[in-house]
């Protein structure tokens, strides 16, 4: 099969295009923007790019258009298709009739923290010598790539299929949310929040998409589910018609998963039996919360939470999460995904609880600064949906440091309750100089963007390795 993929530059398309071309199928794509990493993935892989939406790519004649959620009305060539009554499908369907189909799915979804998760399972069913096929937002340092395809055959021969299950919408023509074709027998729900402002106009309307996704389970199927999150009660309450795991329960409340120890040192309990111990090297709350989901998820494919316990304490972690960068002048520079309030805040108490614990086993001097640096690039930030939550989602840093782009609301004032702590300029330069101006020798520089932030990490690296003193 040819198949030819508009927007195949996004992450969920990339990894599609990388599943599609190793199970044997010709693959072809393009998008406006074909730049690396992902533009030198794909074509390592064999694939052709082509930088634009020519109408004249019909000439390919492939067996089908696969057609990213980027593609809008308007686009010339998908208006071409539209005339043409060419045969169109969705990422997330295609997926689903030639990957996911007769094998047990695996599908992680929440606000938060799916792409760790998902990187967490997939690592402990390879570890227990399942070989999972998998499709990660992000790259898994354990794996050193987005998306496997795993081994396929009949139902009984196929290994289990690891999946990132995004809420975002699948198509200009399918306005359901991604998840819902994945057709899960296991589903973790992590967390639910407002997100996605652009196409939702509220938690209600994401529920209800979370609903659709618990309905298409069979009751065979399980539901591993955060215990302290009211919108996934909300949505369970509507109707759930599988089995349910809860995560992150009370110590006494019998069946349900908790930690009990730190971050970086803890007990797995169902109750108060013990279960297993996780050490290992990621930071927060948060990642303890995502580890119990996945150890849950893994037992329902036959992997022993001692097992699952073991191989986490040989997990790398997924690249743009709290990644270092680099050193200059003895000033580190971290790149993080974070794009929401939330993710935010929780990314910058991780880091501070790491430097903490660094401070108490060795002190030297004052404690060390931790530098945020954010850029509202989502497409709800730039809508002005959350900038109240901005000083909140900050508050932890010692310095903010924000980017003011041509959104129509303005970041100064959204950050105006944090007075001298913030700054904000209208361009990657006047920003990085702005950072390297008041960064200093044993401070943290944490930037967070769910984009390429024009470079940001290098500059900022250049400009502080060049500063005179």
């Amino acid at each position: 099969m040819h198949l030819h993929i508009l927007g195949i530059c996004g992450t969920f398309m990339g990894g599609l295009a990388a599943l599609a071309r190793e199970a044997g199928h010709r693959v072809t794509g393009c998008d406006e923007a074909v730049y690396p990493p992902m533009s030198d993935q794909l074509r390592a892989l064999g694939i052709e790019l082509i930088e634009s939406f020519d109408p004249a790519q019909m000439a390919l004649a492939p067996d089908v258009y696969v057609i990213g959620n980027v593609i809008k009305r308007g686009n010339p060539l998908m208006e071409a298709l539209l005339d043409a009554d060419a045969r169109i499908t969705s990422g997330p369907q295609w997926l689903a009739e030639h990957v996911l189909h007769g094998r047990h799915v695996l599908a992680v979804a929440g606000t938060h923290g799916k792409t760790s998760t998902t990187a967490m399972l997939a690592w402990i069913l390879e570890s227990a010598g399942l070989a999972p096929g998998f499709l990660v937002g992000g790259v898994p340092r354990n794996f050193g790539v987005s998306a496997r395809l795993g081994r396929v055959g009949g139902s009984s021969a196929a290994s289990p299929f690891v999946i990132e299950a995004d809420e975002y919408d699948t198509a200009l023509f399918d306005k359901r949310s991604k998840f819902v074709h994945y057709r899960p027998r296991t589903a973790i729900l992590n967390n639910l929040e407002l997100d996605h402002a652009d196409i939702f106009a509220d938690l209600a309307a994401i529920e209800t998409q979370f609903h659709h996704l618990v309905r298409t389970m069979p009751a065979s199927g399980l539901v591993v589910v955060n215990a302290r999150d009211e919108a996934l009660a909300r949505v369970l309450r509507r109707g759930c018609f599988s089995r349910v795991q809860r995560f992150a329960t009370k110590r006494e409340e019998p069946g349900g998963l908790s930690v009990r120890g730190d971050a970086q040192a803890f007990d797995v309990l169902r109750g108060s039996l013990k279960l297993g111990r996780v050490e290992w090297d990621q930071l927060g709350a948060h990642n303890q919360l995502n580890a119990l989901a996945a150890i849950a998820a893994a037992e329902n494919v036959g992997v022993e939470p001692q097992a699952a316990c073991e191989a986490l304490g040989r997990f790398e972690g997924v690249k743009r999460r709290l990644e270092l960068r680099g050193e200059a002048r003895g000033i580190r520079v971290y790149d993080d995904f974070a794009h929401h309030p939330t993710a935010m805040r929780t990314t910058i108490d991780g880091l501070r609880a790491r430097l903490e614990r660094e401070q108490l086993a060795a002190p030297q001097g004052a404690a060390p600064r931790i530098l945020a640096v954010f850029e509202p690039r989502s497409n709800t930030m730039k809508l002005g949906t959350m900038k109240a939550q901005l000083p909140w989602a900050l508050e932890g840093a010692d310095l903010a440091f924000a980017l003011q782009g041509p959104w129509g609301w303005s970041v100064a004032e959204a950050l105006a309750p944090m007075g001298k702590q913030a700054q904000v300029a209208d361009s990657v330069p006047a920003l990085v100089a702005a950072i390297a101006a008041a960064a200093r020798p044993g401070d943290h520089v944490l930037v967070m963007s769910n984009g390429g932030f024009e470079g940001i990490h290098g500059k900022l690296l250049d400009a502080l390795a060049a500063r005179a003193g």
